[in-house]
């Protein structure tokens, strides 16, 4: 692989910093101190965990696509080196596909590919709009203040994927407060496998019922796989949890997180309000997408064979964590990253990953977003925050980053 990284690197020892690190009190929406200080002075460096082990941390942009393009680096949680989150992280649940490697992950990802393509995601579009407009005319009608995370960021998304999976919406309540526990960083493994195995036990129940009597669903395609042979009952459990969390949790942070920033970015606010451009609108999008990282603990890789990077050997069996927030904000790319600029070509951020495991379902969000964003402001052009800022309680406690809630009246 072509050197792509240049500046000191620093090797493990006592000293080695813990891992996440914190952010800066005045700045949650951006990545904390220490890794900018890390991407200028020793952007591969040995970072310490939890349970004392030492991965790579990565945090320039180049190095990051460099490394998830690459096969010798492995997304399964059994690979040798490979950094757990939390005790009791990885183990028996795969989710699906993602923490697999191909050609495993490639067959099982082609089994749900379809109904996230473009073009499929587009034909939704009309869908989203008439979801956002209804939660709106409840907020409008409903009193003041309201907290947008309850009123309108969780439910778009979870109306959005219950449709697509055949997922009742009435049993919402259920999913989403086990799914907090499973993304909660002080949740106990207990805890955090006995939310996972409600959850799953729910799905499978769902999926045991397609099996007898299917319809037009995702959750029916996927249980057509198990009748097919393709699969078996456990692993098409796996695949449902997985596009059901992905599809509501990540999503509806985005949604409140972006429009927080924005209340604190009046400026470029205005601009998005007062537009009737629609390229604006995507623009704006992939900004906050740039500007904003919910996934926001790094992703975390193993190398199964030596790599070169950087003048440094990545040997097979040590760990890797590539920090995505600081990527976002490497100035190799993005020109003064740290300032939001809606007007900006942010097309190659790392948001949605890179390479064979980069998110599957990207043109949703995407969609979902543009839609939430080209219409809420436009709808409710004094919409502002009810609480001050200071007051906001943002997610450091968690796997997805976000606020716990945002009181908004307008």
């Amino acid at each position: 692989m072509a050197d792509t990284l240049n500046g000191p690197v620093c090797e493990a020892s006592d000293a080695a910093p813990e891992f996440p690190m914190p952010r800066a009190a005045r700045c949650p929406f951006d990545p904390p101190p220490a890794l900018k200080e890390l991407q200028e002075t020793a952007p591969l460096s040995k970072v310490r965990l939890w349970d004392g082990s030492r991965p790579w941390l990565v945090t320039r942009h180049a190095d990051q696509r460099a490394l998830l393009g690459d096969p010798r680096v492995s997304a399964d949680t059994d690979s040798p080196g490979y950094p757990p989150k939390a005790d009791g992280d990885g183990g028996d649940s795969k989710f699906g596909f993602i923490m697999l490697d191909d050609p495993e992950h490639a067959r099982l990802r082609r089994m749900v590919t379809a109904p996230f393509a473009v073009k499929r995601v587009e034909a939704l579009r009309p869908v989203v709009q008439g979801i956002v407009d209804g939660l709106v005319d409840e907020l409008l009608a409903g009193p003041r203040p309201v907290d947008l995370v309850e009123a309108f960021a969780l439910p778009i998304p979870s109306l959005v994927i219950c449709e697509l999976l055949g997922v009742p919406y009435g049993d919402h309540a259920f999913f989403q407060e086990n799914t907090k526990t499973m993304v909660h960083r002080d949740a106990t493994p207990e805890q955090r496998g006995q939310a996972t195995r409600e959850i799953a036990g729910y799905l499978g129940g769902l999926i045991g019922e397609r099996l007898a009597d299917p319809r037009e669903d995702l959750l029916s395609g996927i249980a057509g796989r198990v009748r097919a042979g393709e699969i078996d009952r456990r692993m098409a459990t796996e695949m449902a949890l997985l596009l059901l969390l992905a599809g509501h949790e990540t999503t509806a942070n985005m949604i409140a997180l972006g429009t927080l920033v924005l209340f604190r970015n009046p400026g470029q606010l205005a601009l998005l309000r007062e537009s009737d451009d629609p390229k604006l609108v995507v623009s704006a999008v992939e900004e906050l997408l740039r500007y904003l990282n919910i996934t926001h603990l790094g992703r975390r890789r193993a190398v199964t064979a030596d790599i070169e990077i950087g003048g440094q050997v990545l040997r097979a069996g040590d760990g890797l964590i590539l920090a995505n927030e600081i990527a976002n904000r490497d100035p190799e790319v993005f020109p003064d990253p740290d300032r939001l600029d809606l007007t900006r070509d942010a097309r190659r951020h790392v948001a949605f990953s890179f390479g064979v495991h980069q998110c599957l379902g990207q043109p949703l969000a995407r969609m979902e977003l543009q839609v939430v964003y080209g219409t809420l402001f436009r709808r409710i052009p004094t919409l502002r925050a009810a609480v001050a800022f200071e007051d906001v309680r943002f997610k450091h406690d968690a796997f997805i980053y976000g606020v716990h809630s945002l009181p908004v009246t307008w």
